[in-house]
């Protein structure tokens, strides 16, 4: 197993970093070519990386860090400020999306359930797509990014509640299960913060001549509020985000952001090669029409629908649709919802692949819009590009 997962290392890594050369030189997104990459390498292609549930396991890291890392740029005062803000606009704007969803897949001859679950993976927008094309040192510390981040964490919280109902078909439980995530989401958020302030930032004051051990209490913070938010029934993405708001008033935040910024980008690109890897190439003829169907309709309602609804809540216009673009594609959540319907049998193949294929066609395509038109890391531009 350590033989065949450093060779399937190899292969990720140096066909990422050729690729990724031959898109920089094309002036193309790099997430582009990290879905390429691994449609072409995985199972459903060359089959020379085989294994992809343990990658999609780690990669699940990847996610994990990134909202840490997100979480140490937002001060508590104005995250909560930012929630009540744009509570009306994520619930309204789900809604929509979970409509035309239901529509496309009624259209195309799908059942009611599996329509039902079409539309309920619209709903939600991508957090790493979101949040990686968002300049770090300048708009996390302005308003677009706090509405941005404001947004997606609600849509998180959806979400959620979304999986916590496709979990109760599996069995007892079901109301109680909603009443400790309600329950744990308060505990976690006090517990952290304490944390922080009674034993964290008093141990790393007592060491904070020792990097490297900085470096692995934030990894061990990190992980470990992750696990526990899961462990109470929460998503292992919101304990990392509390647990990087919780350090985010500490001055060491930024330190440690910086420090583990290369830790998150390994994970990411791991997460990106999954996704390519993980879609069945066979299928393409039987969904293709109804996911381009989706995907015409994502890219081209979901900034709608957000522009129309911020300026509600009186952002202005330009605001709104750059709010819209960027989060104008379908969700990681969306192929985790596909993925838990497939195994509790209220989807079939060709509706999950359909679900699927509409997430890539969307961060795909999402990806350039926002690289050739706003102000973000890889954007193609050179006036546009922000680190």
């Amino acid at each position: 197993m350590e033989q065949h997962l450093v060779y399937s290392f190899f292969l990720i890594f140096a066909g990422a970093a050729l690729l990724a050369s031959v898109a920089l030189y094309t002036r193309q997104p790099l997430l582009v070519a990290y879905i390429v990459l691994g449609a072409t390498f995985g199972p459903y292609g060359f089959g020379w990386v085989a294994d992809i549930k343990l990658l999609d396991e780690i990669a699940h890291i990847g996610i994990i860090f990134l909202l840490f890392l997100l979480g140490l740029d937002m001060q508590p005062s104005h995250l909560i400020h930012m929630l009540r803000k744009a509570t009306l606009v994520a619930v309204l704007s789900s809604l929509a999306f979970a409509g035309f969803g239901y529509a496309v897949g009624i259209l195309f001859g799908f059942s009611q359930t599996e329509s039902l679950i079409i539309g309920l993976a619209m709903m939600f927008s991508s957090t790493i797509i979101g949040i990686k094309l968002l300049p770090t040192t300048v708009l996390h510390h302005k308003h677009t990014g706090e509405l941005v981040v404001g947004l997606l964490l609600l849509q998180d919280v959806i979400a959620i509640i979304v999986l916590l109902a496709l979990y109760s078909g599996e069995g007892d439980g079901g109301a109680s299960t909603y009443l400790k995530t309600l329950l744990a989401f308060p505990v976690m958020i006090g517990f952290a913060f304490v944390f922080v302030k009674y034993v964290l930032l008093r141990l790393i004051q007592a060491f904070d001549r020792f990097h490297e051990y900085i470096f692995l209490v934030a990894i061990g913070w990190c992980l470990g509020l992750a696990e526990g938010a899961q462990w109470l029934g929460l998503s292992a993405e919101m304990g990392a985000f509390t647990a990087g708001v919780a350090l985010a008033t500490s001055p060491i935040s930024q330190y440690i952001a910086t420090s583990l910024k290369p830790l998150r980008d390994f994970f990411l690109i791991l997460f990106f090669f999954s996704i390519g890897a993980s879609f069945n190439l066979a299928l393409l003829d039987d969904i293709l029409l109804p996911a381009l169907v989706l995907a015409a309709l994502v890219l081209g309602l979901k900034p709608v629908i957000f522009r129309l609804l911020l300026t509600r809540i009186s952002e202005g216009r330009s605001m709104g649709w750059e709010i819209g673009f960027r989060l104008g594609q379908v969700s990681e959540f969306s192929l985790l919802i596909a993925y838990l319907a497939t195994d509790l049998r209220l989807i079939g193949i060709e509706a999950s692949h359909v679900i699927q294929a509409t997430a890539i066609l969307t961060f795909l395509l999402s990806s350039y819009i926002v690289a050739f038109n706003f102000p973000c890391p890889i954007a193609i531009p050179d006036h546009l590009r922000r680190d």
